[in-house]
């Protein structure tokens, strides 16, 4: 049996029960996603990627849940693996977040720079799914 990835929480993140972490106990009108820091050195033309799973393992990272923040403070949730596959949504778009969609990245990840150019690399189809959800396709 593997090991669980430990999460990667957000410290300064508000939580409504002091026995609770932010994000199982997100104050009223937090954003989906509360309690999971936003990396702010994958910043790309507005977009972020924000770690749900930690990345920065010893040996690196070759799989992961995160989540995308797009320009208008939008979300997605993101389960990525290293290698090569399809674009694949998860979830369908709701009320709180525009999907959760399976992606590929192209290298394992050791260091936040890694990070940056595997988000980097899915960002294009990240854009182009907000897109579509905007445009009503």
């Amino acid at each position: 049996m593997s090991e669980p990835v430990p999460l990667r929480l957000d410290a300064e993140a508000v939580s409504v029960d002091d026995e609770l972490p932010a994000f199982l106990a997100r104050p009223e009108g937090a954003k989906v996603y509360h309690g999971f820091p936003v990396i702010e050195e994958t910043e790309t033309e507005g977009w972020y990627y924000g770690a749900i799973t930690e990345f920065l393992e010893t040996g690196g990272c070759r799989s992961g849940d995160g989540f995308v923040v797009a320009p208008d403070g939008t979300r997605a949730g993101l389960v990525w693996e290293v290698g090569m596959g399809e674009f694949d949504e998860i979830m369908a778009p709701e009320q709180d977040r525009w999907g959760v969609y399976g992606v590929w990245f192209p290298k394992t990840i050791f260091t936040i720079d890694d990070l940056v150019v595997c988000f980097r690399a899915v960002l294009p189809q990240l854009q182009k799914r907000y897109q579509e959800i905007q445009d009503g396709l």
